[in-house]
């Protein structure tokens, strides 16, 4: 890709919004299965024993099955929310109910931030990723921000459909590389090359 970072950002995003909206949401919810299937099996994934994951909103890989996966697994879960411009986590427990946020997604009640040093995967969102892992987000950058602050052997993944899958996704200084993208029909491993 030739040009800005960010206005190729800008681009992307706007194309990945309609992409990912034009699949029914019968289909999302079916192909969400798919993608939770994959990443449960991952072998990181089955020892991690805190994941952060993201509430979904909109047209977004669903998330709510995820989670109560993950905590029938005994293992614990943390969300994310906004203090102020930057993202922090907290943990959730089963059943606890979640609040509404201005930006989109609902968040944790309880805001008690979790040391970033006791995670060790991170399911995350994006518009788009590409094969090298490189993921967009929706342009805050808060997201990125909180993975560089995560230790190195904190396993990175992110969620997407396939159609979320590009050839190349621009990126600056700053953005952090995920280490797997999982979608309906593929896990990608990035460190591999």
């Amino acid at each position: 890709m030739t040009g800005e970072p960010d206005a190729l950002k800008a681009t992307l995003r706007a194309k990945m919004h309609r992409v990912r909206a034009a699949i029914p949401e019968w289909e999302r919810r079916r192909r969400g299965d798919a993608i939770r299937e994959r990443l449960l099996g991952l072998p990181e994934m089955r020892s991690a024993a805190t994941v952060l994951v993201f509430a979904s909103f909109g047209s977004e890989v669903p998330t709510r099955d995820l989670a109560s996966d993950l905590h029938a697994a005994g293992k614990r879960l943390l969300l994310p929310y906004l203090a102020g411009a930057e993202m922090e986590v907290a943990e959730v427990a089963p059943g606890e109910s979640l609040v509404p946020s201005t930006y989109g997604p609902p968040e944790p009640s309880r805001r008690d931030p979790v040391d970033p040093a006791e995670i060790d995967a991170v399911v995350a969102p994006g518009l788009a990723f590409d094969r090298r892992g490189s993921r967009l987000g929706y342009g805050g950058g808060a997201y990125d921000r909180y993975l560089a602050r995560l230790p190195p052997e904190t396993l990175l993944v992110g969620i997407g459909f396939r159609e979320q899958v590009v050839d190349e996704v621009p990126t600056r200084r700053g953005d952090v590389r995920v280490h797997v993208v999982v979608t309906d029909r593929e896990v990608i491993d990035a460190r591999r090359g």
